[in-house]
C-alpha cells in the first residue's frame, strides 16, 4: 500500500533495507564492499610502484637507444620487416642500442638486425591473455604487466623513435609520443614514419581536416617525419641527433 502524502508536506524517505550494502558488526568504515576496493586500489597502487622499479631498474644503464615500433602481425619475409632488420642493423653498427616491444614481426626483425650487428637488443614484452613471447633476437629482455608501463620504458630511454605501419596498437603508441612531446611532458625527440604510401593518408587527414578546424598547428604536424627509404631514416636521426647527448634525460 503506498503512502499518501499531502500536498505542501514533505516526509522522510524510508531506506529500502534490501538496497543497503552489506556491513559487518565491525564494520567501523564504511560498508563492505567499498573497503574492498579500497584494499585493492592500494594493492594495484603497489603493484604499479613494483612493476616501475624493476622497470627503471632493468633499463638503468641504456645509452643512445632508438624504439622501432610496427605491426606484430606480418611474415618476416614482409618488405617492412625487411626494412626494420636493415635499419636497426644500421643503427646497431653505429653503436645505438635498439629498443623494441620484444615481440613477433616488425619487433622481431629489428631485434635480429641490431642483435647481427653486435648491438643491445632490447625487448618490453607485455603479457596479454593470448600469450606474447619474447622474440629469439632479444638480448636483454623483461616483461610487463600493464601497457602504459611498458610504454614509459619504451620511451623514456630513447633518443629517437622509428615507427613502421601497424594496427591500434602501433596507432596507439605513435599518438601517444607525440602528444607527450606537444605537451611537453617529453622533451622534443624525432619521430620518424616509415612507408610514404601507408602513412599518407593519416597526415593528410590531419592535414585537411584537424588542422584547418584549428585543433592542430602545422608546427605539431611537422613533428611527424614521413620516409620512405633505410637512408631517409639514416639522414634524417644523423641530422637531428648530432647534437643531442645521451646525458639529456627524455622525460622533464
Amino acid at each position: 500500500m503506498t503512502d499518501k502524502i499531502e500536498p505542501g508536506k514533505t516526509v522522510p524517505i524510508k531506506p529500502d533495507p534490501s538496497l543497503e550494502p552489506a556491513t559487518t558488526p565491525s564494520d567501523q568504515h564504511g560498508p563492505a564492499p567499498f573497503r574492498a576496493q579500497v584494499w585493492h586500489d592500494i594493492a594495484i597502487f603497489f603493484r604499479l610502484l613494483y612493476h616501475f622499479w624493476v622497470g627503471f631498474h632493468f633499463m638503468r644503464k641504456t645509452r643512445r637507444a632508438i624504439t622501432i615500433f610496427g605491426s606484430a602481425r606480418l611474415a618476416q619475409d614482409h618488405e617492412f620487416c625487411k626494412s626494420a632488420y636493415s635499419v636497426a642493423k644500421s643503427l646497431g653498427a653505429k653503436g645505438f642500442t635498439i629498443i623494441t616491444g620484444g615481440g613477433p614481426s616488425i619487433m622481431e626483425a629489428a631485434n635480429h638486425g641490431a642483435k647481427d650487428a653486435g648491438a643491445n637488443s632490447i625487448g618490453i614484452n607485455i603479457q596479454i591473455p593470448h600469450e606474447q613471447h619474447i622474440n629469439a633476437f632479444v638480448t636483454r629482455g623483461i616483461k610487463s604487466r600493464y601497457f602504459f608501463v611498458r610504454k614509459v620504458l619504451l620511451c623514456r630511454y630513447s633518443e629517437a623513435f622509428v615507427i613502421y605501419p601497424g594496427g591500434f596498437g602501433t596507432l596507439d603508441e605513435m599518438f601517444e609520443l607525440v602528444t607527450l612531446i606537444q605537451t611537453g611532458k617529453m622533451v622534443d625527440r624525432p619521430v620518424i614514419l616509415v612507408n610514404r604510401q601507408f602513412w599518407t593518408g593519416l597526415i593528410e587527414w590531419l592535414r585537411r581536416t584537424v588542422h584547418p578546424a584549428g585543433m592542430l598547428s602545422a608546427r605539431e604536424l611537422d613533428r611527424l617525419r614521413v620516409v620512405d627509404t633505410e637512408a631517409e631514416v639514416l639522414e634524417y636521426l644523423d641530422q637531428r641527433l648530432h647534437k643531442i647527448y645521451d646525458t639529456i634525460p627524455l622525460v622533464k
